[in-house]
């Protein structure tokens, strides 16, 4: 294995954003939590929506929810405010948190009127770039299949923005100018094999198919905040998940390459986002199992065997702002 550094310090003063308060549970906190930079993420254990600022101490993140139920916390462009999916006897919901902690508000619920075909089984939301809408995964009516929504930040004007049954969507990443968005795809969740790309005003999708040693993306793909490549967590031959990067031009994403050469060939690498345009942020979970903890490592030409390891037990982590 290569060198893992660990890093902390004290937090910074972040910003506050509003948003209409929850009146079904959420369990937000008054405020006060500083944050201007870093991670948002959950514990497996508790299942709660947690930041740590870039500059804070990783082993006392803090708390944004308090009645568990919560997945895939997503930070805005600006790093002002969180959407996650909150799990309940109900169904799923899109739910808005400040980073710098409040009232949780509920932005979209399963199966709302405004969903023509039916919406359940939210997942993986993303904020757009100007902060005024979110796009997420659903299970359209009783399709097998998952589908790309988008919905504005006043929970009006939902829009399915892939209205079909034969490719199913992974989690979205938006384009920097917010006209796209590129997800893993392919002819089921189980099987993402393909990378979309998504026109949201007009234009066809365009599909890249072929990923070098890659047969599979096992949870996520990120655009980079240029905009020219992206970050994947890809599933090779052995079973293995590794982080990759790619050229993104046209819609189409070009070769991918291994970004680290770290832990045995069974070693999980996941869930990889951006943390600078020359960074890469992404859960390792090694052979042995145990909780997972978010890494860096820069990316280079060639695989780097020097991760530093920044937030342990942590799980579905998101970074900005970017």
């Amino acid at each position: 294995m290569g060198t893992r550094w660990f890093v902390g310090g004290i937090l910074a003063a972040g910003l506050l954003s509003g948003c209409e308060p929850l009146d079904d549970g959420g369990g937000g906190g008054t405020g006060g939590v500083l944050f201007s930079r870093g991670f948002a993420f959950v514990r497996e254990d508790d299942r709660n929506v947690f930041v740590v600022d870039d500059q804070g101490d990783p082993n006392s993140p803090q708390r944004l929810t308090s009645v568990g139920g919560a997945y895939w916390p997503s930070l805005s462009r600006d790093g002002r405010a969180v959407v996650f999916v909150q799990r309940g006897a109900a169904g799923t919901s899109l739910l808005t948190v400040p980073s710098t902690g409040g009232s949780v508000a509920t932005l979209f619920s399963a199966n709302d009127p405004a969903c023509p075909r039916g919406c359940s089984n939210f997942r993986t939301p993303v904020f757009s770039p100007d902060g005024r809408s979110v796009v997420f995964v659903y299970s359209p009516g009783n399709s097998s299949q998952t589908a790309l929504g988008r919905v504005n930040t006043d929970g009006s004007g939902f829009q399915e923005l892939t209205p079909n049954s034969i490719i199913a969507y992974g989690a979205p990443s938006f384009m920097p100018n917010g006209g796209a968005v590129v997800a893993p795809a392919g002819t089921s969740a189980q099987q993402f094999n393909q990378v979309a790309y998504i026109p949201l005003t007009s234009g066809s999708i365009v599909y890249t198919s072929g990923l070098g040693e890659v047969t599979a993306v096992a949870n996520r793909i990120a655009v980079s905040p240029d905009g020219t490549q992206v970050v994947l967590d890809g599933r090779g031959s052995s079973g293995g998940v590794r982080t990759y990067v790619a050229p993104l031009s046209n819609g189409r994403v070009g070769m991918v390459r291994r970004v680290t050469n770290y832990g045995s060939s069974s070693a999980q690498e996941t869930w990889p986002m951006w943390t600078r345009s020359d960074q890469v942020g992404f859960l390792f979970v090694d052979s042995g199992g145990g909780d997972p903890g978010i890494y860096r490592t820069t990316v280079g030409i060639a695989p780097s065997n020097s991760v530093t390891l920044v937030v342990p037990s942590a799980a579905e982590p998101s970074y900005g702002p970017m």
